[in-house]
This record gives structure tokens, sequence and C-alpha cells, in this order.
């Protein structure tokens, strides 16, 4: 991110190429969902199913080789251990481990809320119009938004 902060900052013609470039594209998505026959790039479909244990693989390996959750492990945690009380790796270990289960829960309700909503949708058409719709609309609405900014990239005094 900072690598293309700093690259944006010192062109600012690619920020904007960058910035129209995604806007077309979020308008591309909202044509596709709009226009007449329209399909919504959301669609429930139905795809190969992999076993537990290959999903389980991704899911981890997504998880360990992500830096964010490095660096917020890295900087956030820390601030919470009081090096005056027990030991400072049982703290960080049981720290972790909070966040590990709160992260689990959360990933587990949007998981079985997304199977439920695909099997809600599935049942009744009506609905994925209406989705539909709404999706296009708000893709329209931010590739309208994203182009007619006149922001550019920030410069740090």
């Amino acid at each position: 991110n900072l690598g293309l902060s700093v690259v944006f900052i010192a062109v600012p013609e690619l920020y904007f190429a960058v910035k129209l470039a995604g806007a077309a594209y979020l308008a591309y998505l909202a044509w596709t969902a709009l226009k007449p026959g329209g399909v919504s790039v959301f669609t429930p479909q139905d795809v190969p199913h992999d076993s537990p244990r290959k999903l389980f693989m991704m899911g981890l390996m997504t998880n360990l080789l992500n830096p964010k959750i490095a660096v917020m492990y890295l900087s956030l945690i820390p601030q919470f251990i009081d090096l005056e009380k027990s030991h400072v790796l049982l703290q960080g270990i049981a720290l972790g481990s909070i966040q590990i289960v709160v992260s689990v829960a959360v990933n587990l309700t949007i998981v079985l809320a997304a199977g439920t909503i695909a099997v809600f949708l599935s049942r009744r058409p009506s609905w994925l119009k209406v989705q539909r719709y709404a999706m296009g609309t708000a893709l329209g609405a931010l590739a309208i938004s994203l182009a007619l900014d006149t922001s550019g990239p920030v410069k740090s005094s």
C-alpha cells in the first residue's frame, strides 16, 4: 500500500487513470446487472464440491499467509499486555486465542448466513431480481461517485 501511495503522489495522472479504470469497471458491472435480461455477477451457482480437508487447508493457508493478521498481532495485541502481571507470553497466547475464537465465531456465522441466504434466494427468483437491481444501482452510483470525485492522492506535509 505504501509503495502505491508514493507512486500515486509522484504521478497523479496514474492515480486518476486507475481511479477511472475502477469507475469504468464498476459501471460495466452495473450495466451487466441492470440491462434487460441482465444477470447479477453474484447469482448463486453450482460449483464443484471440495472435500472439507481441502477447504480447511485453503482457509488455513489464506490466513497464515495474510500479512494483515501478522501486522494486527504485532501492533495491536502488545498494547493489552501488562508487563507487571503474569507471564508476558501467556498473556499474548491468551489474547491471541480470544481473537481466534472470535474470528472463528464471526466466520462461522457468515458461512451459515451465506448458505441460508443462497437457499432463500434460489427458492424465490423474484428476490434475485430485486437483488440484481439493488446491486446494479449501488454499483452504478459508486461508479458515478468515483468518476466525479475530484480529489487526488493526499500528500503528507
